[in-house]
Formats: structure tokens, sequence, C-alpha cells
């Protein structure tokens, strides 16, 4: 994110719209939650309109743009304020900053509104680092070795990648491990996982199998669809650990009464 972007959105602040996803919605509440808390210690007043529904990725990387296009239609007024609009994904994130202008080329009403929204959406972990104050003066300092996940769409569209690495960095106590398939899909890809199951099942168990090879305490991404691949997997396998979404491990470890040997 620009400097330029980042000053805008400061003067923006303590505002921001929360676009909770409806993965989160359906499937990891608490990711959420969690979120708007560590938001709301930076400082930041969260403001989550309640009509807000799914970003239409799936209709839309599945071939259906005019469905995608109803969707994202029925939400073009939730944002009225010009404040930022913090996405806890990357995947969600980029549907909305890159893909919803898309939909309404030959609409130059909504294409004014969605570029209206691409323009002030930023990801979770972007705003956390580069906009938020976030004080972890008297964060949890107990050791805690952690592998990160980054969607796809979060390292190649919004360029999220060393945003998440730099806040486990910063995180006292954490040490950030990398795997060695960092860079590859988890096997989720949505419907992909639907349409292609082995396919998916096979690159969710090598994303695994490199995670576990960290030796790693704790897995975490920015993104809950890939989490849902893969703890899924770990249950079928019958691993005892789970991945979390980032914001749950840092309002955790910001948490300093919380015993230190939680999260692992």
């Amino acid at each position: 994110m620009s400097a330029a972007a980042g000053t805008a959105m400061h003067r923006s602040a303590p505002n921001v719209y929360f676009f909770a996803t409806c993965v989160i919605d359906m499937f990891a509440p608490d990711a959420g939650i969690d979120a708007i808390d560590v938001l709301e210690r930076s400082g930041v007043t969260v403001h989550v309109p309640l009509r807000q529904t799914c970003c239409g990725q799936p209709a839309y990387t599945t071939g259906f743009p005019e469905e995608a296009a109803k969707v994202a239609a029925a939400q073009l007024d939730l944002f009225p304020e010009p404040w930022p609009i913090v996405v806890p994904s990357g995947s969600c994130g980029g549907m909305l900053k890159h893909h919803w202008p898309k939909l309404f080329t030959n609409d130059p009403l909504r294409l004014a509104k969605a570029e209206g929204i691409a323009a002030r959406t930023i990801e979770f972990t972007d705003y956390l680092l580069n906009v938020a104050d976030l004080n972890l003066a008297h964060a949890r300092r107990s050791p805690l070795r952690v592998a990160l996940h980054t969607a796809c769409s979060a390292r190649r569209e919004m360029g999220t990648l060393e945003c998440g690495r730099a806040l486990l960095q910063r995180l006292p106590g954490v040490e950030l491990v990398v795997q060695a398939h960092e860079s590859e899909c988890c096997g989720f890809g949505g419907t992909f996982s639907v349409k292609h199951p082995e396919i998916s099942a096979a690159m969710t168990s090598d994303k695994l199998d490199a995670i576990r090879a960290t030796g790693c305490d704790a897995m975490v991404s920015a993104d809950c669809g890939c989490l849902l691949s893969l703890n899924l997997m770990l249950e079928k396998r019958r691993e005892p650990q789970r991945g979390r979404h980032i914001a749950s491990l840092i309002r955790e470890r910001l948490d300093a009464s919380v015993g230190e040997g939680a999260g692992r």
C-alpha cells in the first residue's frame, strides 16, 4: 500500500467498515469477533453493515458473472461513509477490490459505487500493520513457533504475504517458521474443491505435510476458506492441531491474562 493511501486512511480513522465474509459468518464467527476486538484495541471504531452477504466470488470464479453482479449490487449502498473497508480475507478482499468494478462495466452508476468501494478496500493484516496503531507493549511473550499460510488471492491480488509475516514477527515471543510449500495453494479454491475433490485433497495433504515438517506449535492464516479446508483434512487425518485465523492468535497474545499454555 502506498504512503499516500495509508495517510488518507489514517485521516478516516478511527472509523472503519468490517466486511465479515460469509465463510466467517457461517463457519468461523469467532475469527470475526477476534478481528473486530483487535481493531477496537487499536483504537478503531468498527461498523458492521448487517445486510452484507457473500462477496459473490463463488459465482464469479465459476463463470456466472451476472449472478455475482446481483450479489454485489445488493451491497453497493452498505458503505456510504468514506471509511476504509477492512476485510479479514485476502480472497474476499480481492473480489471487492479487483473484480466488483468488472461486474458493472455497462452500468455507470453502479460502476462508480463499485470503484469507490474498491478504492477503500483493505485486507485485515494490511490495515493492522500499516494503518492501525496496534500496541504490543503488554502482549504475552511466551515462546511460540508459528507457521503462516497465505491464500493465493491474498498473496497475488492483495499482496499481503509480507503483512502477515511482519505482524507475526512483531508479536513478542513468536517465531515465524516458513513452510516448504508456502507459495502453493492449499487445495480449497472455493468450488475447485467441490469439482475436483481428489486433486484438492492431495494438495491439502501436501500443504499440511509441509506445515507439520516445520515443527510449529501453531498454524495461522488470514483466510478462513483455506482454514476450512486445512482443518477438515486435519480432522480426517485425526491430527490434533487446528489452524486459526491470524486475528485469533493476535487477540490471544494481546490478552496477557490468558494462561501461558493457551494456543498450543
